[in-house]
């Protein structure tokens, strides 16, 4: 994994956690009693941005490093996943 795959990884698992975090423990206006005229009861109140921000951000470095130590260590390889055979064989070294 390079520098760019590594950042790209480190992306996607962010926004994955952050949607996933946004949905814990909402509070809609109509559960806090006090609907804002033109906007849906539904409509959160209290979402606590920065808290959720920082839950996602240490979530995240501790799952991308798991996964880029996997990756980098090669305990797992493409071989390893390629389940329906579609990549070449492996080719021998050259014998001297």
């Amino acid at each position: 994994m390079n520098l760019t795959g590594g950042i790209v990884l480190f992306a996607v698992i962010w926004f994955l956690a952050f949607f996933i975090a946004l949905q814990i423990r909402p509070k809609s206006q109509a559960d806090a009693g006090e609907i804002v005229p033109g906007t849906p009861a539904g409509a959160p109140a209290d979402i606590k941005l920065k808290r959720k921000v920082v839950a996602t951000t240490m979530a995240t470095v501790v799952i991308w490093s798991v996964i880029a130590t996997i990756v980098l260590s090669g305990t797992v390889t493409l071989r390893d996943i390629d389940w329906f055979g579609r990549l070449p064989p492996e080719e021998a070294p050259a014998s001297q």
